[in-house]
């Protein structure tokens, strides 16, 4: 244990949060901030007590972490300033400083959503069979979360390698824990999934580094996860705008007395460790480093990143995988495609796991995963019902090197998912200024024409049309499901991959190893020229069912984000009549991105929309059908296309 190294990490996160209340009183920070004065013995005590390799995920309230695993101070002060000398460039701020130097995968703003990140990071640490661990840090008002609760229980049912590092401020926000949480004791929770737990006090520096040096241990010997709850106060507000309306100053004024830098000093005078003057000297560099890296900052705080520069942090650059289409090809249905996809893509990489509920021995919820099992039986998870924990689990351990393939069982439960994926897997790369790549993938089934109901029909596609930082798929053959899931395989940032239930067991050509289509290109079908039929998955399906004896042209966008544009141009440039078929209601959708790229373009086009309906999907197999674009209804909407004068 180095007792002057220790106190000096205490003095410097003191200091330099210190010196962020001051500089936002004088109107010198953007934006908000979260202090921790008064809980850096928490802060001090677990990073001392980790090795090198070893990971962690902080909350928004972060600046102590960073501190004591080292990360530079200018840089940090750099990042309040919107520098792009910053951690994170400037694009993260207070909230977001992400160090993978120092092992910080970076904090996360949104309360409790960093801890199946962690899950992750463990899962990945377990399965490159390094020796050691990874620390999901959340406070008590973050306790009662779902997601904390589906971790614990995964990372107990998986053995993962994995910390619950619990700061009991007592204080979520301005609600207190006694009114907030059941129990009597929050790491008393942790024995309902058989994971091991213990209280520390937080403000005892030399407890809390004791505390996590057991867990450790016991993690790594047991091979289980742990839960330490350290219980501690932060001196400060929630935030800058706190006025503490909601405790006494007599509360305040009895943990003053605990202040853990107060009580770190005596211990270490009263035994002899070191001096008065000793840890004075220590105090006296810390306050003056800390004003250093302000100074320094500030005299740089102008060097800000441009538009263009920001634009191209949004994710990492496509790797380049041409169109490629060969003649070995032989007959099957979709599901067989995506499967034979699946094993084609995890065959050739060790990285990639199949993750979700029921893939092994059922073969997935409709049979696509069938057998795969055998021939990958460590590589196809299954998982508890539990979408928070396993889609965020997927978030971390692909920015730890590994390319997880999750499947949610119905695309209607993305909205479960949807935190992992828009809050972490499409704002990482951002966020910490390139620091940290998601190349994952989540499919899932989507789509009604199968009587299941409102609940499970949902084509949720246009929600993430507006994410950036994410490509979107929707397939419509058996050979573009194949291709296209492999080029998916092959990206750096997070692709979703809808496939429509309707159109499993359709029959047609699936292609060799080789054949692969690029995501956000389009595929033609000309069969003639009176009208450009633009669709995509089951849509694009029905209205060749509807029109394919016509002498039209198909464009099958199969990539909705990004979408082809230039074809898209180029084909309503040659035909002047159009006709869109989608599966979803028409406002902010696909076929609105559509209009927009044929009007922008100065294009002269006569142009009809088959939707959705503006309703959920009935029960009902009259009411269903009467929902979506049905052939009739894409018949009709033909018809009086053609009806109509080309203006042109």
């Amino acid at each position: 244990m180095n007792y002057s190294n220790m106190l000096e990490k205490m003095y410097l996160s003191r200091f330099f949060e210190e010196k962020l209340q001051k500089e936002f009183s004088k109107g010198n920070l953007y934006g908000t901030t979260h202090l921790s004065i008064g809980q850096e013995a928490s802060h001090v005590g677990l990073c001392a007590a980790l090795e090198k390799g070893d990971w962690f995920v902080p909350t928004h309230r972060c600046h102590g972490f960073n501190i004591a695993t080292g990360s530079d101070m200018k840089a940090m002060f750099s990042e309040m300033l919107g520098s792009r000398l910053g951690l994170c460039k400037g694009l993260g701020g207070s909230m977001h400083m992400t160090d993978v130097e120092n092992y910080n995968l970076g904090s996360s703003a949104v309360v409790g959503s960093g801890v199946p990140l962690a899950g992750g990071c463990a899962f990945a640490l377990k399965r490159q069979n390094k020796d050691n661990i990874a620390v999901a840090i959340f406070g008590d008002g973050a306790s009662s979360r779902g997601s904390i609760h589906e971790m614990m229980n995964l990372a107990s049912v998986w053995d993962l390698p994995l910390l619950f590092f619990m700061e009991n401020n007592h204080y979520g926000m301005s609600a207190s824990s006694d009114r907030m949480i059941a129990t009597s004791t929050i790491h008393m929770r942790a024995e309902g999934y058989r994971v091991g737990h213990e209280k520390v006090d937080g403000n005892d520096v030399n407890a809390v580094f004791e505390a996590v040096k057991r867990a450790r241990k016991t993690i790594l010997e047991e091979k289980r996860p742990y839960f330490i709850e350290v219980e501690t106060y932060r001196l400060c507000g929630h935030s800058k705008s706190d006025k503490l309306l909601y405790r006494t100053r007599e509360e305040e004024k009895e943990w003053e007395k605990k202040d853990p830098i107060s009580l770190y000093v005596n211990y270490l005078v009263s035994n002899s460790i070191l001096s008065v003057g000793e840890c004075d000297a220590i105090k006296n560099k810390a306050y003056k480093d800390v004003e250093k890296a302000w100074d320094e900052a500030w005299a740089e705080k102008d060097d800000v990143l441009s538009l263009e520069e920001a634009e191209a942090l949004v994710m990492p650059e496509s790797v380049s995988v041409p169109f490629h289409k060969g003649k070995d090809t032989h007959t099957g249905s979709y599901r067989t495609a995506v499967r034979e996809a699946l094993f084609e893509i995890m065959e050739k990489d060790e990285r990639v796991t199949l993750i979700g509920e029921d893939i092994g021995v059922y073969g997935g919820c409709f049979g696509v995963t069938g057998d795969l099992y055998k021939s990958f039986p460590e590589r196809i998870i299954e998982t508890p019902v539990s979408e928070e924990a396993f889609s965020g689990l997927a978030v971390g351990a692909s920015m730890l090197g590994e390319r997880p393939i999750v499947e949610i069982m119905y695309a209607d439960f993305m909205t479960l998912v949807s935190d992992a994926v828009i809050n972490h897997g499409a704002k990482s790369y951002f966020m910490s200024g390139g620091q940290l790549k998601c190349p994952f993938i989540i499919r899932t089934a989507m789509g009604g024409g199968t009587g299941h109901g409102a609940q499970h029909t949902a084509c949720p596609e246009a929600m993430f049309l507006n994410v950036p930082g994410i490509k979107v798929c929707a397939p419509s053959t058996p050979w573009s499901a194949k291709a296209l899931l492999k080029a998916a395989a092959k990206e750096e940032c997070p692709v979703i991959f809808f496939e429509h239930k309707a159109l499993y067991s359709n029959e047609g050509e699936i292609g060799g190893e080789d054949d692969i289509l690029p995501l956000g290109k389009a595929l033609i079908d000309e069969r003639g020229r009176n009208v450009l039929i633009i669709g995509y998955s089951r849509g694009l399906y029905e209205a060749k069912k509807a029109l394919g004896e016509e002498s039209v042209t198909f464009l099958d966008l199969c990539t909705l984000k990004p979408l082809d544009e230039e074809a898209i141009k180029e084909w309503a440039g040659r035909i002047g009549k159009i006709l869109i078929v989608e599966n979803v209601p028409l406002q902010s959708s696909v076929a609105e991105s559509i209009i927009r790229i044929i009007q922008e373009s100065g294009i002269k086009a006569t142009i009809k929309i088959v939707s959705a309906l503006e309703m959920p999907l009935a029960f009902s197999r009259k009411l269903e059908n009467a929902t979506l674009p049905n052939r009739d209804r894409i018949r009709k909407a033909f018809d009086n296309l053609m009806e109509e004068n080309d203006d042109r």
